[in-house]
């Protein structure tokens, strides 16, 4: 199989539309996960067609980029990494100055094995940073010097993603999903004006588009979901599934298949990240994806605004 390829903004790149992300492989997220299943896991996508593979240098304290730029080593793939929190404290912090960002993008070269990155993403930055800070001026000079090949902002709401895309970001991440999605709907008209790709994550909204929880659901100790999220708002997000179930008929055979989908229908997405832990879990979410490319019926997609908002879920 091979994944279809859409084109990455303005970049002169091809990506394929499902990415690989590599959070959830780290450990951090969601409990530990062996070595070498993590590697079993980016192999696998390598070998479906996938062509971007997305990580952090805060993932696994460096352990993802090593792995990645070991599994991707003489590959045709775009490698993604991400920059920005400082683990030296405790809490950690977010610092997007000169000196740590270029010893940052220096580390993250060395373990991905790379004298130049492919993209480098800031990672949720706040708007001061970007506005005041000089982290946009930092990553034009990383450019320049050829630290980094292309580069963009991982952006938590539409005020920095606006600022990502005004100060000449070539990228954008974004968190898109079918319960939240007015952020990069609202950005459409800067991201075309200024021709970015656009990545987008946590398109199953850390699992709760698998549709299989119940208001029970309790998550293990370590899971970083326990403090996403409150009982009560747990047990509201998986009530207001009820809005979305219709969307599952024909062949769009899970909940699942039809966030995915969903993602995949904005013409502005360049690439879908996804985070599966297992190879299996791999498979069924690609599966499930099916032939494409259009991803979910033109109904389907005029109802949910007004389905979401029977249950109090702005679009």
């Amino acid at each position: 199989m091979v994944v279809r390829q859409r084109p990455l903004g303005k970049t002169g790149l091809f990506a394929s539309e499902l990415a690989i992300g590599t959070y959830g492989l780290s450990g951090d997220g969601y409990g530990p996960v062996a070595e070498e299943d993590a590697r079993k896991v980016l192999e696998r996508a390598l070998d479906l067609g996938f062509t971007l593979v997305d990580t952090c240098d805060a993932y696994g304290a460096g352990k993802m980029e090593r792995i990645v730029g070991e599994v991707t080593k003489g590959k045709d793939v775009v490698v993604v990494t991400r920059g920005g929190l400082d683990r030296t404290t405790d809490p950690p912090r977010k610092r997007f100055d000169e000196e740590f960002l270029l010893a940052r993008i220096a580390a993250s070269q060395k373990r991905l094995g790379k004298d130049a990155i492919d993209l480098y993403l800031l990672h949720n930055p706040s708007a001061d940073a970007l506005a005041v800070g000089g982290a946009l001026e930092t990553m034009r000079k990383a450019k320049q010097k050829g630290l980094v090949k292309r580069w963009g902002v991982s952006a938590g709401d539409i005020d920095v993603g606006r600022l990502a895309l005004e100060g000449g970001a070539e990228v954008i991440s974004m968190p898109y999903n079918l319960f939240h999605s007015r952020d990069l709907h609202r950005l459409a008209g800067d991201v075309m004006v200024a021709r970015a790709g656009v990545l987008v994550h946590s398109v199953l909204s850390y699992g709760l588009f698998g549709g299989d929880w119940s208001k029970e659901r309790e998550f293990p100790q370590g899971d970083t979901r326990n403090d996403r999220w409150s009982r009560l708002e747990l047990e509201k997000r998986i009530a207001q599934l009820d809005a979305v179930q219709y969307l599952v008929h024909d062949d769009v055979r899970s909940l699942r298949a039809a966030a995915v989908r969903f993602a995949l229908a904005n013409h502005l997405v360049s690439s879908a990240i996804l985070g599966p832990r297992t190879v299996e879990q791999l498979d069924q979410l690609v599966r499930e994806t099916g032939a494409g490319p259009r991803y979910l019926p033109d109904t389907d997609l005029a109802e949910l605004p007004r389905s979401l908002e029977r249950v109090g879920i702005p679009s």
